[in-house]
């Protein structure tokens, strides 16, 4: 799946495209993806103004004029390209060729705006993306978004927050950061790294980073700072654009090139000084990377 970084990869790369554009009209080629697109979703979407474009955890969102904002998630292999006047491949050289068969082809914005018009398309090979719409003033409680925990960006996200949210937990520490109640977009790859960087066992009892007295440890203030760095890092980056994810102008990010434990395995640990290697172990079905001998 795309990490937060990729999605807000993407965010940045349709803003200049779609932003203060008007849909002339959504071309739906298929009835659904994951899921049924939503009833009259055409006719709810064509003939209206994007006045912004936004991200809440791993889902795009598309705000238009009648007050109502289309959720979008990529999925495994979703990805939109952006055409433009008699330009229909997208530039930009990437590792994993980005599918342009047309039969991928399943939701197309066709724009009008500043430049002239546009086409905005939607292509999802294995089809595990999805969009859905609902009133603006009522994101908070869609089911994809109901509940969700602060950014891991925002200013909301610190460790007196964490300190509550892993008060008396014995759930390991790289679970309890998945957990999108704790802390939203957040996935196994930026979770390892962030360890990493935190010199934290994924392992350890979320519980150990908070004091008898309810309050955070100096290693929880290491942990939100870790958190922070690594996705800002990945985003200035471009995401680590990992299999079928490819930044909207067909270029890759590169930020898969300095990951520091993630599918490091065997290789040494790039803490100065540490010495160790990196080990992998399986959590709740997913890869965990980290050093035994500097994450404690």
């Amino acid at each position: 799946m795309p990490e937060l970084p990729e999605v807000e990869t993407v965010k940045r790369g349709l803003t200049p495209a779609m932003e203060g554009a008007h849909i002339e009209r959504l071309e739906l080629r298929r009835g659904d993806l994951r899921f049924p697109f939503p009833d009259d979703f055409e006719s709810q979407v064509s003939g209206r103004t994007i006045i912004g474009l936004g991200r809440r955890a791993k889902y795009l969102l598309f705000d238009l004029d009648s007050g109502r904002t289309i959720i979008s998630h990529l999925g495994m292999s979703g990805s939109f390209r952006i055409e433009q006047g008699p330009v229909t491949a997208t530039p930009g050289d990437f590792h994993h060729e980005r599918s342009k068969d047309e039969k991928h082809d399943h939701a197309i914005f066709h724009l009008q705006g500043e430049g002239g018009p546009r086409r905005v398309i939607y292509n999802d090979p294995r089809r595990f993306g999805f969009m859905d719409i609902a009133d603006r003033s009522e994101l908070d409680a869609n089911p994809f978004l109901f509940g969700l925990g602060p950014e891991p960006t925002g200013n909301e996200l610190s460790a007196d927050y964490l300190a509550e949210r892993f008060d008396g937990k014995a759930q390991p520490l790289k679970s309890a950061l998945l957990d999108q109640k704790n802390i939203a977009g957040l996935g196994n790859i930026y979770v390892c790294e962030a360890l990493w960087r935190a010199h934290l066992l994924p392992t350890r009892a979320a519980g150990t980073l908070v004091t008898k007295a309810g309050k955070p440890k100096e290693a929880l203030n290491l942990l939100v700072s870790s958190i922070r760095d690594v996705i800002a890092d990945a985003i200035a980056a471009g995401g680590s654009s990992l299999r079928d994810h490819i930044q909207t102008d067909g270029s890759l990010g590169y930020f898969q090139h300095s990951f520091s434990v993630y599918d490091r395995e065997g290789l040494a640990c790039r803490t100065p000084g540490c010495g160790g290697t990196v080990s992998r172990i399986v959590q709740a079905g997913r890869s965990t990377f980290y050093c035994v001998a500097c994450q404690k």
